[in-house]
């Protein structure tokens, strides 16, 4: 009558579990550099979309300088005579991206963009780290 398990049989086993892992790991972490890419552009249609009601209030898009900030506090009272009390967000604070990052924004004559740059925080870059666009998501 046997009672265990012999040396080999734990060695086939853990050998046959490394081979399963070494398959599925890689999968599973490739899909969670897709989720996080689609919760930025998820909050990016969010910001794009307070964007428009920004200017539906106040007629432009807040410039470059004014920023994303411009969404949770007027940035010029004298000039923002109609900004509406609270902000233009639900939360009434900026979102970060999917890796806990602040947006950047810019106005080029009227054409806007928000961006985020990535994992790494920093310009440029490949695969998790690359930068992601507005306008690149709307496509």
């Amino acid at each position: 009558m046997r009672k265990g398990f012999t040396l080999l049989e734990l060695m086939v086993v853990i050998i046959i579990l490394g081979l399963l892992a070494s398959l599925v790991l890689p999968n599973l972490m490739g899909q969670a550099a897709t989720a996080k890419k689609g919760t930025v552009c998820t909050q990016m249609n969010v910001l794009a979309n307070a964007l428009k009601n920004y200017k539906l209030m106040m007629g432009s898009f807040p410039s470059t300088e004014e920023g994303l900030q411009a969404l949770v506090q007027n940035p010029d009272p004298d000039t923002y005579t109609n900004y509406p009390d609270g902000s233009f967000l639900d939360e009434g604070r900026l979102p970060k991206d999917a890796w806990g990052h602040p947006f950047f924004y810019t106005n080029d004559d009227g054409m806007i963009d928000i961006i985020s740059l990535g994992a790494d925080a920093k310009e440029g870059g490949e695969g998790e780290n690359s930068d992601l666009t507005y306008q690149n998501c709307k496509k």
